[in-house]
């Protein structure tokens, strides 16, 4: 079961429920990979909504890891999700979402 506290969510790929979170190692992994000065930077480079499938791979791959899953990037790369691209870029959405959104 998903803690929404602590930024998790759960997503369907490749058939199987999975949780993800981008936990502060995970947010450094993507502050490397988008070469973001801080979590601000990372931030606002999200906030945008535009995506390159690269990018939702690391995305994914980096909330994966977070969750304690062992998958490398080319692995999160041939994952399949039942909504296939849209699918995907809901899940990346939530996570972000989870992650980002000021909580009351």
């Amino acid at each position: 079961m998903v803690n929404s506290h602590r930024g998790e969510i759960e997503a369907v790929l490749d058939g199987k429920r999975l949780t993800l979170c981008l936990t502060l190692g995970a947010l450094a992994e993507l502050e490397a990979a988008f070469d973001a000065d801080d979590l601000q930077a990372l931030a606002k480079r999200f906030e945008t909504g535009r995506l390159k499938a690269s990018d939702i791979i690391k995305i994914l791959a980096a909330g994966l890891r977070g969750a304690g899953h062992v998958f490398a990037d080319e692995e999160v790369a041939q994952m399949r999700c039942e909504r296939g691209l849209a699918g995907m870029i809901d899940i990346v959405a939530k996570l972000l979402e989870a992650t980002f959104a000021a909580k009351t």
